[in-house]
């Protein structure tokens, strides 16, 4: 089958290590790679939630984004997920009010958490950030304790960087 010249792209990514770490080192490029010149953020965050997903299995991985004041599902892979979630609530809505990326280890522990799956066991949000406005975020759910870390954390916020 022939493609046009303007929907040539990787049609799957190469992950050879077994860490964590270099599993990361080893995505980066490749989702640089695939998000550089598209200027369409559904598309991006599309292709980032796909890759992350397939690269690590995790359980829940999605993008929620600002609209109409709250934060809308957006492009996702896992199960059904919650739709909208208010500003400084659970664990999305609080990292859109701070600012920052939240680890949860236990998310039965953290005061608020909204439940959209009893599967989710620990969490990893991190801001998607456009002139110092939050414009929405990641969230990463693993249905294991403790699966995320300073290393998700520092590798995750320079992918969303990406879009």
């Amino acid at each position: 089958m022939l493609r046009s010249i303007d929907s040539y792209m990787s049609e799957s990514l190469i992950i050879t290590q077994h860490g964590k770490e270099e599993k990361y080192k080893e995505l980066l490029p490749q989702i640089k790679s695939l998000l550089d010149g598209e200027k369409d953020m559904v598309a991006n965050m599309a292709n980032t939630v796909a890759a992350l997903k397939e690269s690590f299995g995790f359980f829940w991985v999605g993008f929620y984004t600002v609209k109409e004041k709250g934060l809308v599902l957006s492009p996702f892979q896992g199960p059904i997920a919650c739709t909208r979630i208010s500003f400084g609530k659970g664990v999305c809505g609080t990292a859109w009010k701070e600012k920052q990326t939240l680890i949860v280890p236990d998310v039965d522990k953290f005061p608020g958490h909204i439940a959209c799956s009893s599967s989710s066991r620990s969490e990893i949000v991190v801001p998607l950030m456009h002139d110092n406005t939050v414009i929405g975020v990641l969230d990463i759910d693993s249905d294991q304790l403790n699966a995320f870390d300073e290393t998700d954390r520092i590798y995750l916020e320079e992918i969303v960087q990406y879009i």
